[in-house]
């Protein structure tokens, strides 16, 4: 997959998904959960399938010590979240707390989540991690917009706040490409850390979401849930072993 086609994609998928909270309704949420709940098990599949064994497979010298920097990227997912109030997760219900006012801590969070978002995209496997991460946009975007929406900023600010948004992740990408290749400075030795950071905040962020109940209408949606999690694995499964078999 070419970049120019990558860093489409992810900018379209989030910037599409903000801006459409212009034109739809936002007090039904039920379809952005199941995107979500998809999304989740998807992200899940395939840190577990090819992002865990790569960044194990590539520097074996500092396998003994990957598993601390995955613990650390859970844990600042954690604090972030802080900030985001789960937004990334698509929870649209603090979307509506902005009271006028401009959530700074929410955006600046966000921003930096979605940089680190688009950074295993250096490592390989990107055909499988741009759908994910497209995907997991969608939902996390509209929250946003629906949150910007209740500020008193004008639309086309709220615009443009979007689209700083879309462009974090393939920023992300094209700084890890940038690091990956040793074309900024020489820290490409230390990229296997980076990557186990941010393996460690998409486990936070699948079984957020994956964990999550589903709407009050219980046993029906989490049916649907359970379908939408099932499609997620399994599409994660073949191109697992499409992957494999193309090795």
């Amino acid at each position: 997959m070419s970049s120019i086609l990558i860093i489409a994609i992810l900018f379209t998928s989030a910037f599409a998904s903000g801006v459409s909270v212009f034109f739809v309704r936002r007090d039904n949420t039920n379809a952005l959960k199941l995107i979500l709940a998809f999304s989740g098990a998807y992200l899940f599949s395939i840190t577990v399938l090819h992002l865990i064994p790569h960044v194990y497979h590539t520097h074996s010298s500092h396998n003994e010590t990957i598993g601390l920097f995955v613990l650390l990227g859970f844990l600042f997912q954690l604090g972030m979240e802080q900030f985001s109030h789960g937004i990334e997760h698509g929870h649209i219900h603090h979307s509506q707390k902005a009271g006028g006012i401009f959530p700074l801590g929410i955006m600046l969070s966000l921003c930096l989540h979605a940089l680190l978002e688009g950074m295993p995209l250096a490592s390989g496997h990107q055909g499988a991690l741009t759908f994910g991460i497209a995907l997991h946009h969608v939902p996390a975007a509209f929250a946003l917009g629906s949150l910007l929406l209740n500020t008193s900023l004008h639309k086309r600010h709220i615009i443009a706040l979007l689209a700083v948004f879309a462009l974090m992740t393939p920023l992300g990408y094209l700084i890890s490409s940038a690091i990956a290749s040793g074309d900024i400075g020489h820290i490409e030795q230390y990229f296997d850390r980076m990557m186990a950071v941010v393996i460690g905040i998409f486990l936070h962020i699948s079984t957020t979401i994956l964990f999550e109940s589903g709407s009050a209408d219980h046993h029906k949606f989490n049916r649907k849930k359970m379908i939408a999690v099932v499609l997620g694995v399994a599409a994660s499964l073949l191109n697992f072993l499409f992957d494999s078999h193309g090795h």
